[in-house]
């Protein structure tokens, strides 16, 4: 992946390893300006994909988890492909606009996804194609995004998924951030002209430490981070967002069907709070122990400028308030909010230790 042109502006540091900026100089603050204000994300190192042609909704329609074959031009969605046995093979970010459908996925995703769709065409009027090298995404974050894109006179989307088609690309817009207040506005431009969208936005720049930060503390998983290759939907708010639970035959739809039916996910995710008292975060696929025994996985670990140190886990269901769980070195507490039916005396119990747990932080 060819390096971000945003990686030249002042302050930028380039996530390990990548092609875009982990953050701009003072991480933490820049939390603050997605959470409370409005700051622009470089996400260029996500894969992007187009599907032109004739039977291309019907077609995905019928190889994912969503209802797409009637989907309206200018609106999107989220999806999945599923294994037979129903596990996440991919998400994706769907735009429908002007004949074409477009999809954006984890970034070193793409070309495993477009193998599967050519694999899947047959006979069909459809033109599946990986585009990441001339097409870029940029999201504007915060409760004053709207704004910023309005004085930029720019479309500004209504709803969530709601798609306005820009000069060259589009704006999406997507599920907020942080505690709900975060507005996300997905702009897909070519990348050539990152650099004159970033000015004419004027808005200050953020690296993606602090947009995952707030993903983090939204319960927003990533594929590939918060999901390992026996992740079913049941177990992620995907099931709302990326599955449709009436629409006809797709792979994996027994497996969803059977869980959705009988209630019982085998784990859940949860927003652990860890106490932070190691400098060096846990890695995602660290394991959650409860004394000797492995009650679960940890996926993204940040640190938030409110929160301290948290995860996404996805975790036995039979782990409950009382449990007693550690990641490395780390103590840990589930969140109460993540807790499933417990009484007022657990959930009391439950914010205490999760008190408890992020007293560590303080101050570091």
């Amino acid at each position: 992946m060819t390096a971000s042109p945003l990686l030249s502006r002042p302050g930028a540091v380039m996530v390990e390893g990548g092609s875009v900026a982990a953050h701009y100089g003072d991480p933490l603050r820049e939390q603050r300006l997605l959470a409370e204000g409005a700051g622009l994300v470089d996400r260029g190192d996500r894969d992007v994909l187009t599907v032109p042609g004739a039977d291309r909704l019907s077609w995905l329609h019928s190889i994912t988890s969503q209802h797409l074959d009637r989907l309206a031009d200018g609106s999107g969605s989220e999806a999945l492909v599923l294994s037979p046995n129903g596990h996440v093979e991919h998400h994706l970010a769907i735009a429908e606009l002007g004949g074409t459908t477009w999809a954006d996925v984890e970034p070193g995703t793409g070309e495993a996804l477009l193998a599967f769709l050519q694999k899947m065409r047959f006979m069909l009027r459809v033109e599946p194609a990986m585009v990441t090298a001339d097409w870029a995404v940029l999201s504007l974050v915060g409760p004053e995004a709207a704004e910023v894109l309005a004085v930029a006179q720019l479309p500004v989307p209504d709803r969530e998924y709601e798609v306005r088609a820009l000069d060259a690309g589009f704006v999406r817009r997507m599920p907020p951030i942080g505690d709900g207040g975060a507005t996300v506005f997905d702009l897909v431009v070519r990348r050539g002209e990152i650099d004159a969208t970033v000015d004419r936005l004027a808005a200050p720049l953020a690296g993606v430490q602090a947009y995952e930060a707030l993903r983090v503390e939204a319960r927003l998983p990533r594929f590939g981070v918060d999901t390992d290759h026996r992740t079913i939907p049941n177990e992620l708010p995907w099931l709302r967002t990326a599955v449709h639970l009436e629409k006809g035959c797709y792979r994996g739809q027994e497996t969803v069907a059977r869980v959705h039916n009988l209630g019982r996910p085998p784990r859940r995710l949860v927003l652990l709070h860890l106490d932070g008292v190691s400098e060096v975060l846990a890695e995602a696929g660290s394991p959650v122990l409860a004394g000797t025994r492995e009650v679960g996985r940890v996926g993204s670990v940040v640190r938030h400028f409110e929160l301290g140190v948290v995860a996404l886990a996805l975790v036995k269901r039979s782990v409950g308030a009382d449990t007693a769980l550690a990641v490395g070195d780390a103590v840990a507490a589930v969140d109460p909010d993540d807790l499933v039916e417990e009484t007022d005396d657990t959930l009391a119990a439950a914010r205490d230790r999760v008190r408890a747990v992020r007293s560590a932080t303080i101050g570091r």
